[in-house]
């Protein structure tokens, strides 16, 4: 399992290392006990050319790979993330052929779909174009790509993508502050927000990562290949993002709140590039028929519940112990952008 130490991968973990050996593979490890017994940990730097050698390795005699890794910082050192999130799964690729691994389970997003106008969602069969003005949604388009070269390639690797919406739990909190806000901002800055303003048009799917995990666990079971969607309802508005942080929902104009966003980021000032509101505003809504009917999947928490224990969780500052999923303190940022500069363009520890 690659990215084994994030958001998603600590759900998988804790749904997978009571019953399967499980090899645990991340730039940083975590500290000792994360994962469970059954887990061994490899380090491996996916944005390198000479980790594929140890990939391998580790994936030899394995009956599945499961590829989490993906970057969302330095936000402003696009060739990074690229180099992690698209040259990582080509590196991945090129080691599951190699060792002859049967499965691989591709960790995709909704953020590889194509643009649509209105509320009607989409199956697995939606183009996965992207948003062009979004390199995260760049990204994962051509790590499809890469998907789509390799099964065309007459390889033997069954290929599954899974396609979640936004991905939350509560212990992802300090991690999901530690990107999308300010190092400098204390967490219960967050009771103090009086209003939100954003555009009233947003409408996003959520799902929690234990049911995203519950997903995996049913697709390595069973065997099963192409695209899933995965997500709770109802869809995640601005009208209940502001319920959730105690705020009034104020609408103001989604081209106005992007052009306060790319002055921000440009300026350092905040960490999230214009183009996640870009994507938020383009992407479909999705049709998970497919899991239910195949995977005899359905959520069990619903998207509020998933939203609030995420906000719940940031005012916690609630964390775990790896390093993505670390406590996140203002302090702690402070000191970090002082001696390595903005977390927006700083190289990797």
């Amino acid at each position: 399992m690659t990215g084994a130490t994030g958001n998603l991968g600590s759900a998988l973990l804790r749904r997978l290392a009571d019953e399967h050996t499980v090899v645990g593979l991340a730039r940083r490890l975590p500290d000792p006990g994360f994962g469970g017994q059954t887990t061994t940990w490899v380090s491996v730097d996916l944005t390198e050319n000479a980790s594929v050698p140890a990939l391998r390795e580790a994936f030899a005699d394995a009956d599945a790979v499961v590829h989490l890794a993906w970057g969302f910082q330095p936000s402003h050192d696009l060739r990074y993330l690229e180099e992690l999130g698209v040259g990582g799964t080509r590196r991945v690729l090129d080691a599951v052929t190699a060792a002859r691994v049967p499965h691989l389970v591709h960790l995709s997003s909704m953020g590889a779909y194509a643009p649509k106008e209105d509320d009607e969602p989409v199956d697995e069969s939606w183009p996965t174009t992207g948003v062009p003005t979004s390199p995260y949604s760049r990204h994962k388009a051509a790590a499809e790509r890469l998907l789509d070269e390799h099964e065309a390639s007459g390889a033997t690797t069954l290929v599954t993508r899974m396609r979640p919406g936004v991905v939350g739990q509560r212990t992802a909190a300090s991690g999901l502050l530690r990107y999308g806000v300010p190092g400098w901002v204390p967490a219960k800055a967050l009771d103090l927000l009086p209003v939100l303003p954003l555009d009233r048009r947003l409408r996003i799917p959520l799902v929690h990562a234990d049911d995203v995990a519950a997903a995996i666990e049913q697709v390595l079971l069973r065997r099963v290949g192409g695209g899933f969607n995965l997500a709770a309802e109802p869809p995640v508005t601005t009208e209940r993002i502001a319920e959730a942080l105690g705020a009034r929902p104020v609408h103001v104009p989604s081209p106005l709140v992007r052009a306060a966003m790319a002055t921000s980021w440009r300026l350092h000032l905040q960490q999230v590039d214009p183009g996640w509101l870009d994507l938020a505003f383009a992407l479909p809504l999705l049709d998970c028929g497919r899991a239910r009917r195949e995977l005899d999947w359905a959520p069990t928490k619903d998207a509020v519940s998933v939203l609030q224990e995420v906000v719940d969780g940031m005012r916690d500052t609630a964390w775990d112990a790896s390093p993505v999923l670390r406590l996140r303190t203002p302090l702690r940022q402070v000191v970090a952008a002082l001696r390595r500069g903005p977390l927006t363009e700083r190289e990797r520890p």
